[in-house]
């Protein structure tokens, strides 16, 4: 599959130690912009750029660009601090615009299944096929006694992406790979820790939405975006004790001690989180349903909701499996001369998107 190259959607793991250069990640999210970077060194690689710059309130809505020039000035500024060497950026879209489907189809060669899949798509995507660029991946699902494979069907609405494309080139960035968000969210785990021979539920939650990704031996099986995410806890906080949002945001991630307030506190955890663990349960369900056999072991939570304290231990305990927060950097030594370590701590669980994408080759 490829990565929408003018632009071409990525689907595929792409081995983060191959000797090709790697792209910019560039997470743009509707809270946040974040950027990460890594290079070669020897067999393992080096992380030698990240940070995160907030965006102005209503910048971007449901995955589309409503603001493109304060997001450019925002991204312009937060890669001048860091002093990003690359120009060759990949991003990452969600939303209404983007429509990812599972179809199932008679097996057939590739350059067979590249002319025939535009016509069969056409009855998957509620939008006219003109207005979207397409992409798919065979699972390759097929065997001896079935003839028919699966195939993960991707469609973005050019609209939005060249929305994107123009604003990052105006501020002289290349976009050479435009991912989907849930599969920059399976490439940063693949990169760390394989995931070939295991199933696992990603989980990213976003100050706007949760995405959801089950990926079974390696390959995405259910993928789905819930307008649901991380902003409504702070903002729930701030109306409940009538604070700052800044104030309000500290005493989400426990950066200050709640005090006299923290039985109040609790309660609007469990009333939003329970939320979150809801609409999680119902894509565990879904997936059970199609594979009763195909036991997940492992729920991996990331995005700036992963930074509640006592997330993954209500995960835990609301779907009996085994919960954590994403480690998108276990194999990355960061460079020390630039990157504080408690920084690079604080600020792990929100990276995973970016990481994701900046595995991403620039050699496609």
């Amino acid at each position: 599959m490829g990565s929408l190259r003018l632009p071409k959607l990525d689907l595929n793991f792409k081995n983060l130690l191959s000797s090709q250069k790697l792209t910019v990640g560039l997470d743009i999210g509707s809270h946040a912009v974040k950027a990460c970077e890594f290079k070669q060194a020897g067999d393992s690689y080096k992380l030698i750029n990240l940070g995160s710059a907030n965006l102005p309130p209503n910048c971007i809505e449901d995955g589309v660009l409503q603001n493109p020039e304060a997001v450019g000035k925002v991204i312009s500024t937060l890669s001048k601090n860091l002093g990003l060497k690359g120009k060759k950026v990949a991003i990452s879209i969600s939303g209404y615009s983007v429509i990812v489907k599972k179809i199932n189809l008679m097996a057939m060669e590739d350059k067979e299944l590249a002319s025939h899949i535009q016509a069969e798509a056409e009855q998957y995507i509620p939008f006219d096929i003109d207005e979207v660029y397409l992409d798919f991946q065979d699972l390759k699902t097929n065997t001896d006694e079935d003839e028919r494979t699966d195939i993960m069907l991707v469609a973005a609405k050019k609209e939005v992406v060249d929305g994107y494309l123009k604003m990052l080139s105006g501020i002289g960035l290349n976009t050479v790979v435009v991912d989907v968000d849930a599969f920059a969210l399976e490439n940063a785990y693949g990169a760390n820790f394989g995931g070939l021979d295991e199933n696992v539920a990603l989980v990213d939650i976003g100050a706007s939405k949760m995405n959801i990704n089950i990926v079974a031996k390696g390959t995405s099986v259910l993928a789905r975006d819930i307008v649901l995410g991380s902003r409504l806890l702070t903002e729930t906080i701030q109306s409940h004790f009538g604070i700052s949002l800044e104030e309000a945001e500290n005493l989400k991630i426990g950066g200050i001690d709640p005090g006299e307030r923290k039985g109040q506190l609790e309660e609007i955890f469990v009333n939003t989180c329970t939320q979150w663990v809801t609409e999680v349960k119902r894509a565990l369900d879904f997936y059970y349903s199609n594979y009763p056999e195909e036991i997940i072991s492992k729920l991996v939570i990331s995005g700036g909701g992963a930074k509640v304290k006592g997330l993954a231990t209500l995960f835990t305990e609301e779907t009996g499996i085994k919960s954590e927060i994403f480690r998108p950097f276990v194999k990355a030594e960061p460079d020390q001369n630039k990157i504080d370590p408690d920084y690079l701590r604080s600020i792990a669980p929100e990276m995973a998107l970016s990481v994701g994408l900046a595995t991403r080759s620039t050699d496609i």
